[in-house]
């Protein structure tokens, strides 16, 4: 099961890399509101270069400290998507940014909460919240309005699936390596959907 998890891993980089060259490609064409999946790839891409290049160029193996910088980031980034494409009031993404900012100072400066994952799970289901309103906008418009319906549909559906494999990883006690492997593996499998629906996405893109 490790081959595999590593397999998917390494398929996930692939597909990373290639939504970051696309959406560079295609950057001039998206308004403002569609920009923000690019940041939001963009931060993600720096991240997982962060924690290969730390441990192999830098020989610090331990990149936990960057959890809750990529919990903060990840959730004012797509927060602030939603908020955007929904015309919610710009003062909601002032509280997004707040919320983020008070999570990493509250983590890095006092360590609380304990476990980072609770804050994780918190932040998903606001995500998938935001995602599913969204969603249901976008699929009352016009087809020409809605050009990242199947990323919205993507997100949604993974970061749901998120939720539900931390929960499983925290109920089961005693979690075996191949339990882990598979989980894990699993939910490199979903994201692989949504790089993919970006790919999709970007390629299919035209002014």
């Amino acid at each position: 099961m490790a081959d595999l998890y590593k397999t998917i891993l390494f398929l996930n980089y692939g597909l990373l890399l290639a939504v970051i060259v696309l959406g560079a490609a295609k950057y001039r064409i998206l308004n403002y509101k569609e920009r923000q999946y690019f940041y939001c790839i963009a931060f993600l891409f720096f991240i997982e270069l962060l924690n290969l290049v730390l441990p192999y160029i830098f020989r610090l193996n331990d990149t936990s400290f960057l959890y809750p910088f990529y919990i903060g980031g990840e959730f004012f980034l797509l927060t602030g998507l939603f908020i955007r494409k929904l015309d919610w009031p710009k003062y909601l993404l002032g509280l997004s940014a707040a919320i983020a900012v008070g999570f990493m100072i509250s983590k890095y400066g006092f360590d609380y909460p304990a476990n980072a994952d609770i804050a994780k799970v918190v932040s998903n289901i606001m995500i998938i919240c935001l995602s599913g309103i969204a969603l249901i906008n976008e699929i009352k418009k016009t087809s020409d309005q809605n050009r990242f319906l199947w990323v919205d549909a993507s997100i949604f559906f993974y970061y749901s699936v998120s939720v539900f494999i931390f929960i499983i990883q925290h109920q089961i006690a005693n979690l075996s390596e191949n339990n882990y492997y598979i989980l894990f593996s699993a939910n490199n499998i979903f994201s692989s959907i949504l790089y993919c629906s970006l790919i999709y996405t970007f390629i299919r893109l035209k002014k």
